[in-house]
C-alpha cells in the first residue's frame, strides 16, 4: 500500500456529524446494557472523549477491506487510569478505561452449521450478522503490557494488552499494531476481510467509572 492509499479513520480535522460526532463513526449500542458510556468530540484535545459510569457501548467506524492490503493500525490514546475491579480473566472485571476493537466479516464458510444457525438467528434479529471474530486492543488492568487473553465471553474475541495499569495515566501515548500478524499469531490462520474498528470504554460489569480520549486513527501499510 502506498502512503497516498492510508485510511484516515479519525482525525484533528475529521468533519462533525449532526449528533457530534465524527462523520462515519456510529454509537454501538447492546441490547441487554441500558446504561451507555457518552461519547463526543473534544475540539480542544481533537479527540473522542468518552466517559463510562456503570455504562457500555462503543463508537465504530464500519469498513470493509483486505487485511493484507492495510495490516497496520495506528492510534492515539489517554486514560484517567483503570479500573480497581477489572481483570481480564472474569466476567465481573471485563471493563477498560480504553480499548480499541478489529472486527472481521463473518464467512460461514469457516464454521460449523451450530454457528451458521446462530448467526441467521441474530442476523434476523438485528438485520446483519454479527463480526465473525474480533481482536481487542486493550489498556489492561491487571493483565500484563504484551500479553494476550480471550474474552471471558467469548472465544471469538482475543484481547491484546497494549498498555498496562496506571503508570502511564493521563498521557497521551501512541500505538502501533500490525492486524494481520496479530490475527494469525492469535486465530492460526489468515483474517477475514475487516468488518469495522470500534472504540469503548465501559464499567457496567464493575459498576465502576472510566474517561478515556481516542484520536488520529489510521489504517496503513508497513
Amino acid at each position: 500500500m502506498s502512503p497516498a492509499a492510508l485510511l484516515v479513520l479519525l482525525s484533528t480535522a475529521s468533519a462533525v456529524a449532526p449528533n457530534g460526532l465524527p462523520e462515519r463513526w456510529a454509537p454501538l449500542a447492546f441490547p441487554r446494557i441500558k446504561a451507555h458510556t457518552a461519547y463526543e468530540w473534544s475540539p480542544s484535545s481533537g479527540a473522542v472523549h468518552a466517559r463510562a459510569a456503570g455504562s457500555a457501548s462503543g463508537l465504530v467506524y464500519r469498513h470493509r477491506g483486505a487485511v493484507a492490503d492495510a495490516p497496520v493500525l495506528r492510534w492515539r490514546w489517554k486514560i484517567a487510569g483503570t479500573l480497581p475491579k477489572g481483570d481480564e480473566r472474569s466476567k465481573a472485571g471485563d471493563d477498560y478505561a480504553a480499548r480499541v476493537y478489529v472486527t472481521f466479516e463473518y464467512e460461514p464458510s469457516r464454521v460449523g452449521l451450530a454457528t451458521r444457525l446462530k448467526y441467521a438467528s441474530v442476523k434476523a434479529l438485528r438485520g446483519e450478522y454479527p463480526p465473525h471474530d474480533a481482536i481487542a486492543y486493550i489498556w489492561a488492568n491487571k493483565l500484563a503490557a504484551g500479553e494476550s487473553a480471550p474474552s471471558p465471553y467469548t472465544d471469538r474475541v482475543r484481547m491484546v494488552a497494549v498498555r498496562s495499569g496506571d503508570s502511564a495515566a493521563g498521557e497521551w501515548r501512541s500505538e502501533e499494531r500490525d492486524v494481520l500478524e496479530d490475527y494469525r499469531r492469535l486465530f492460526g490462520s489468515d483474517p477475514p476481510p475487516y468488518a469495522g474498528i470500534a472504540l469503548m470504554t465501559d464499567a457496567d460489569d464493575t459498576g465502576g467509572a472510566a474517561e478515556a480520549w481516542y484520536a488520529d486513527v489510521t489504517l496503513g501499510g508497513r
